[in-house]
């Protein structure tokens, strides 16, 4: 993982230096939009709704839009007088009960890890997070906006969790549920309900079925064949590309448009010295193999004479004797 911001977090008099990383990243499946009949893709230009030209991003601008539908234009200069902060602190205003925080105000999720200086104080304000059952609220500076956040413990680190402001949480607008109308036996048999069904949770036994489906159904059809083909393509097969290979080709661009020699010249003549070579090897070597050969087979006769020269001469004693 890569770090994302790097700072400390304090409270009281203690600092301790951590490095941010993205806790979360969306494994969700997205689509293109594209033409159906040959699969080019769909470009959208920006036009603007009054003259019906298309606009540069030069003279693009961000616009507040008011209740009444006035637009309010804002230049760089007036967001550069707008308040930011780049601190590079985790302030820790307070201490809460965890049971305090309503999950619907939680954002974005981020690890902290210790930088090796603070390996010790981070682990005692885990330690004290854990024992105390509480979360660190804290403020925290990220992309020049202050966040409000908490600090909690999941397994042996240290999470951050950005949260929304309170005025982002919508009230329901649909009216109260009146549940006086529920019988104390149906209130009973629900219970029981839930009983039956109760469990612990085990992330591992639920997956995104609809992202495997897709997956699956384009596999399918790649093997297929049914793939279109278009100058957009940044691949000419189903190959994995070869950094090396396209890392060389762009050298021998560079080269090329230098008039250099590119690696396409030296492979062209290399093919003439390796046979060269190879022939010069080939006849090298075979005095070798020949005199191998002979070896061998005036070793392997050798040795069946000098066997029979030794029974022989082991009979005729016998012979003499009798």
């Amino acid at each position: 993982m890569r770090a994302i911001w790097k700072g400390a977090v304090s409270f009281g008099l203690v600092s301790v230096p951590v490095k941010l990383y993205a806790a979360t990243q969306s494994q969700d499946i997205s689509f293109r939009q594209v033409h159906a009949s040959d699969g080019g893709r769909i470009k959208y230009q920006r036009i603007c709704s009054l003259d019906g030209e298309e606009v540069p991003y030069s003279d693009i601008a961000k616009g507040y839009e008011t209740e009444d539908g006035e637009m309010v234009i804002l230049d760089d200069d007036d967001m550069a007088d707008l308040p930011v902060t780049a601190s590079r602190e985790i302030a820790v205003e307070k201490f809460v009960p965890s049971e305090q925080i309503d999950p619907m105000l939680f954002e974005k999720s981020y690890y902290l890890e210790p930088e090796k200086t603070g390996a010790k104080p981070y682990a005692l304000l885990r330690q004290a997070l854990e024992d105390s059952d509480r979360m660190a609220l804290v403020t925290i500076a990220i992309r020049n906006r202050t966040s409000l956040a908490v600090l909690r413990v999941r397994e042996d680190v240290i999470v951050l969790q950005t949260m929304m402001w309170p005025d982002e949480i919508r009230t329901p607008d649909f009216g109260s549920v009146d549940t006086s109308d529920a019988k104390a036996s149906e209130v009973k048999m629900a219970s029981m309900l839930v009983e039956t069904l109760a469990g612990d949770f085990d992330a591992d036994e639920y997956e995104d079925d609809y992202r495997t489906a897709v997956e699956a159904l384009v596999k399918a059809k790649i093997e297929g064949g049914e793939v279109e083909r278009t100058p957009e393509s940044t691949k000419s097969s189903g190959e994995v590309v070869d950094l090396l290979a396209a890392l060389q080709r762009s050298v021998d661009a560079a080269k090329a448009s230098r008039g250099e020699k590119t690696s396409d010249d030296d492979a062209a003549a290399t093919p003439a010295k390796k046979s060269t070579t190879k022939k010069t090897a080939a006849k090298k070597a075979s005095p070798k193999k020949s005199t191998t050969a002979k070896s061998a087979g005036t070793k392997g006769s050798t040795t069946k004479k000098s066997s029979s020269k030794k029974t022989t001469a082991k009979k005729q004693p016998t012979r003499k004797a009798s």
